[in-house]
């Protein structure tokens, strides 16, 4: 028997509305280089002031970014940024615009399978230290060694013992990481149920999103208390003056992202670093050089 809808049921439309124009926001902001997105035609004509705001100060963030890069690679500095939250929570948004406009030689992600047989025999971190920087790298964990402090604690992946262990270990790991001159940054992506709900609907219903739901995200919305559990334990016990924890709300997106974009770019003393003049060389010309024509049949098809 079917049901009248509901003005509740008006809301999840009109929220799914935004979350989708949101999703457009995400794709536009990836194509759009100009500095100022009110002189971009498109943008221009559909952006209100919040989004004009969002993108000014996403610009901005992403290029004091590139000064924290150049005094990355300057100084020798090693930086080490965990991103841990609940599935959907927007750790990946996130990363993509603090990377999006990096050298990825310098700056990269490491986002670890879950591990192999072999892996799983070997010393719980050890696949996670062939990931740590070397001088003038950051690196940033889409997930990290707590895996173990919350999937695997869940959904049974790991014995009472071994999790005991983890929590014995991680803080003396991390002190060592910190006293060999890693910086260590961990941030939680904290949502409330209701908008993973949301996510997770949005990510149903756009077929361009449904490959980011595994059986595990699904299972993990249905022990949503289980892994907030976890979470309490986790943050209680690792959370040492060497590596604090720091929650970022990532309710709104947008907020989130640029809240924490800004908050790690106080966490170091970078500094404007000077570069010579790139001076564009002349091109050498040859008498004797000839181009070559291109057979026709190697060119892609012009379609559009």
């Amino acid at each position: 028997m079917s049901r009248s809808p509901s003005p509740d049921d008006d809301e999840l439309v009109r929220r799914l509305e935004r979350d989708l124009l949101d999703n457009l926001d995400e794709e536009l902001e990836m194509e759009i280089e100009d500095r100022d997105p009110e002189v971009a035609g498109a943008a221009r004509e559909r952006a209100d002031l919040e989004r004009r705001i969002y993108f000014r100060e996403l610009f901005r963030l992403q290029s004091e970014l590139i000064k924290l890069q150049d005094w990355v690679v300057a100084t020798g500095h090693k930086v080490v940024i965990l991103f841990e939250g609940r599935d959907a929570a927007g750790k990946g948004g996130v990363i993509k615009r603090i990377t999006q406009r990096l050298n990825p030689r310098v700056c990269r992600v490491a986002a670890l399978p879950a591990p192999t047989e072999r892996e799983r025999s070997q010393w719980y971190f050890q696949r996670y230290v062939a990931h740590l920087p070397a001088a003038g790298e950051i690196v940033l964990f889409d997930r990290s060694w707590y895996n173990r402090a919350g999937v695997e604690r869940v959904m049974g992946f790991c014995s009472d013992e071994q999790y005991e262990e983890f929590f014995r270990t991680v803080p003396e790991f991390e002190k060592m990481l910190v006293r060999s001159g890693i910086q260590l940054i961990k941030y939680w992506f904290s949502i409330t149920d209701e908008e993973q709900h949301l996510r997770f609907l949005a990510r149903i219903h756009d077929p361009l999103k449904q490959w980011k739901l595994s059986p595990m995200d699904l299972e993990s919305r249905r022990r949503w208390e289980d892994y907030t559990k976890a979470k309490e334990i986790m943050l209680e016990r690792t959370h040492i003056p060497e590596s604090r924890w720091w929650v970022v709300q990532a309710v709104d997106k947008k907020k989130a992202r640029l809240n924490c974009m800004h908050h790690l770019l106080n966490q170091m003393p970078y500094r404007e670093i000077a570069h010579e003049p790139v001076v564009l060389p002349e091109r050498e010309h040859h008498e004797d050089y000839h181009r070559q024509p291109v057979p026709p049949s190697l060119f892609v098809p012009e379609i559009y």
